[in-house]
């Protein structure tokens, strides 16, 4: 008789091969430095891996402080289901942020620099040092998954008996940098386009970032049910979505009031080509998603929120992109496009985390775990 062996999954085996993809060009990088690897240059100090895995991935985390916020801190038990899957998203997010800055700094055998010494006057020393610290207290929020997979009472009730510090902890932080990912553009005056550059950018940024949590979990969690078959309520993945617009309006309300008041407002129907990526941003990721979960009947259906909540997403991206690098000028007689393995390196890390996600859902408590059956049982 022949014993069949077992295949990997196709899922797991493309992510596993967009995992390698993405390893060699990072082994180039260290081998050979950053020139081998991207098309940055002095005219163009960063590109896509700033824009995306650190302006993008930062914030698509946001899941993780809003979420854990709502729940522990302000009590709506109602959507303590998606709390562990957020965090989870939002610590690995953390780390590909990480892992992308040390392929991306010219040095990063001195990444751990920020942590002895201190410009605190520095946009980015802050960004630094809450990143650092955000992962770790991520890494202790996530940590009970763990425990209780494997029976650790006694880490399991130190955790539980922090659990509301940390919390806090990570909002405050959360709240620090995804504010001060914005001042970080606020010291490129002249280069940053007069349609994204404003003193309120860190309040902007921090706004985004609150109106995307929702929406990545609503994202998250349609995906996780067609992938490992674990149904969420309508009703949370509902009441996710009411809170969107009212914040998503907000965010609306502070960029046109701010260009008003900048005397900006001509620029968006006569700064071309900057207005159409302006526009863009506006129309996918803000005013269809504000009118769309508006409606009781997008609300009651599970596609239509998926769908909406990938509009927030999209224009998010956008807005991230635009700020951090379409926007911003170059030195004349420079160009740049990304090199075929910056975006390598970075489809490669994202498939790590989707790895880590399968993981997880397929060896630990995600969906249902030892705190919500105390408080059932």
């Amino acid at each position: 008789m022949i014993q069949r062996t077992r295949s990997l999954p196709l899922g797991t085996s493309i992510l596993s091969g967009l995992v390698i993809l993405g390893l060699v060009p990072i082994v180039l990088r260290y081998l050979n430095g950053l020139g081998a690897t991207t098309n940055l240059s002095d005219g163009r100090a960063w590109g896509f891996w700033i824009s995306f895995d650190l302006y993008c991935g930062v914030a698509l985390a946001a899941g993780g402080f809003t979420l854990a916020g709502a729940v522990y801190i302000f009590n709506l038990r109602k959507y303590h289901a998606v709390v562990r899957p957020a965090v989870l998203t939002a610590f690995l997010g953390y780390t590909l942020v990480v892992l992308a800055l040390l392929v991306d700094l010219g040095q990063p055998w001195y990444i751990w620099h920020a942590m002895i010494y201190w410009n605190v006057h520095s946009p980015l020393f802050e960004v630094a040092i809450c990143v650092m610290t955000y992962t770790a207290v991520l890494a202790l929020e996530f940590s009970p998954a763990v425990f209780e997979r494997f029976n650790w009472r006694v880490p399991l009730r130190i955790i539980r008996a922090i659990q509301i510090p940390l919390v806090i902890t990570g909002v405050v932080l959360s709240t620090l940098h995804q504010s001060s990912l914005g001042s970080m553009l606020l010291l490129m005056p002249d280069t940053l386009h007069a349609l994204w550059y404003s003193p309120i950018l860190p309040i902007l940024f921090l706004t985004s970032a609150v109106a995307v949590g929702p929406a990545m979990v609503i994202f998250e969690s349609t995906l996780s049910n067609r992938a490992f078959g674990h149904k969420l309520d309508l009703d949370v993945l509902s009441g996710l979505a009411r809170a969107i617009p009212y914040i998503l309006g907000l965010y609306l309300l502070l960029k046109l009031v701010d260009l008003m008041v900048a005397g900006e407002l001509g620029l968006l129907f006569s700064g071309y080509p900057h207005n159409l990526l302006w526009w863009a941003e506006i129309t996918v990721g803000v005013v269809l998603p504000i009118v769309l979960f508006s409606l009781a009947s997008v609300r009651q259906s599970r596609r239509q929120l998926f769908w909406c909540s990938v509009l927030v997403v999209i224009g998010l991206v956008l807005n991230r992109f635009n700020a951090s690098m379409l926007a911003l000028d170059m030195r004349p007689g420079f160009t740049y496009f990304p090199h075929w393995m910056e975006l390598a390196i970075s489809v490669g890390l994202v498939a790590d985390a989707l790895l880590v996600v399968v993981l997880a859902y397929r060896f630990l408590p995600m969906a249902y775990h030892e705190e919500v059956a105390a408080e059932t049982g």
